[in-house]
């Protein structure tokens, strides 16, 4: 990429306490307690997005909720609504460090709830405790793992009959009890600090495991891979909806209260618990084989500072051209934002209106093809895969 298609990178994520400022206003990210929104939290919610926001509501890749458009003036009795709702952390530092994601598909008392509750309990008393604003732990102590393939530092999982502490980026982990899985993950977050892990207050776990620093006594237990895609339709909590680039209108959250709480998931989808079914609502995605789900795409122009041009129409667009089984991302800029990792096929912004493809890569890597327009790639939708 060219240096004038460089986006700024910030090193943090927003907060409650700490928004970001976007081409649609404040993007004020809340982080549910044990990702899950009661009736009555979700309602508040969609009311408070609707008063002081643009009514939009994302879902973010680690299972937090994202007001979108708040006005500046506004955040001050924003704030004060949601601590109303059980919403809000003590202080900016406690909304930090508690970056818990867990496996939605928990029960109450079992080995993710417990962990996960304990967990985020911890790391807010962790006052001493300085990580880098994008580290997160992941509790994913089900029958077998589905968060391997969403961004975690420190991980907690099932492996077979036990319970793996396991740094991002190594195959080997340690051995763990429900009792001692949460002062061992605050020891292996220490020792990630005080290896160099955080320099200039920025890192994270996989490049510090990759440098061959040895990990602590005791990280030596193979772990199981598992594969895990998650789909719209029943579960065995109640019914996962996917959302159309993860948002949905915050009258639809209102809607979808009426059906249960809700559980916020990485795969930008909701859990409604206890549902059998759930009414078509703008935004949601309720069939499984629906070509939107083939698609990631970031905000775009305008709504994003850093997009170089409007993505989701064309995404929306271009989805029934993908081919089955392939993932198109379409980024309004080089960092990629909607999808860090490599994806089979990726449009990135690098002006107005103008794309360059890339395959098998990130938002950022070495493109096939450049400065392609959206109305050619909506003419001619077969330059995503010509060649390949």
């Amino acid at each position: 990429m060219s240096s004038a298609a460089e986006p700024k990178v910030y090193g943090w994520c927003p907060g409650a306490l700490r928004p970001m400022m976007s081409g649609d206003g404040l993007v004020v990210r809340v982080r549910a307690p044990l990702g899950k929104l009661s009736v009555n939290q979700a309602r508040g919610v969609a009311r408070l997005s609707q008063e002081f926001g643009n009514g939009l509501l994302d879902i973010s890749a680690r299972a937090n909720l994202q007001m979108r458009g708040i006005r500046e003036d506004a955040h001050e009795d924003l704030i004060a609504g949601l601590r109303e709702l059980g919403l809000i952390d003590p202080d900016a530092n406690a909304e930090a460090r508690r970056n818990v994601l867990l496996a939605p598909f928990w029960a109450e008392g079992d080995d993710t709830h417990t962990i996960a509750t304990d967990l985020s309990a911890a790391l807010t008393a962790a006052t001493d405790l300085t990580l880098p604003g994008k580290f997160g732990f992941a509790v994913d102590c089900g029958a077998a793992p589905v968060l391997q393939d969403i961004a975690a530092d420190i991980r907690i999982e099932r492996s077979g009959s036990s319970l793996i502490l396991r740094a991002d980026g190594s195959e080997t982990g340690k051995p763990v009890t429900r009792e001692s899985a949460v002062p061992e993950a605050l020891a292996l977050a220490r020792w990630f600090v005080e290896t160099g892990g955080a320099a200039n207050g920025r890192g994270r776990m996989k490049p510090h495991v990759a440098k061959g620093i040895p990990l602590p006594a005791h990280h030596t237990t193979l772990t199981i891979s598992a594969n895990f895609t998650a789909k719209p339709g029943p579960v065995p909590a109640g019914t996962l909806a996917a959302l159309e680039f993860g948002q949905m209108p915050a009258a639809a959250l209102a809607q979808l209260a009426d059906c249960g709480d809700i559980r916020l998931t990485p795969w930008r989808m909701l859990l409604v618990e206890g549902a059998e079914s759930l009414p078509p609502l703008p935004g949601l995605i309720l069939d499984a084989a629906d070509p939107r789900l083939q698609v990631v795409a970031c905000t775009g122009a305008p709504g994003c500072l850093q997009a170089l041009s409007a993505t989701r129409d064309l995404a929306r667009q271009l989805a029934p051209h993908v081919p089955a089984g392939t993932r198109l991302h379409v980024s309004g800029c080089a960092k990629g934002c909607a999808c860090p990792g490599a994806a089979p096929l990726t449009l990135t912004a690098t002006g107005d209106d103008e794309f360059s493809l890339i395959r098998n890569g990130t938002a950022a890597d070495q493109p096939l093809k450049t400065h392609l327009s959206a109305d050619a790639l909506r003419a001619a939708p077969e330059l995503l895969t010509e060649g390949s």
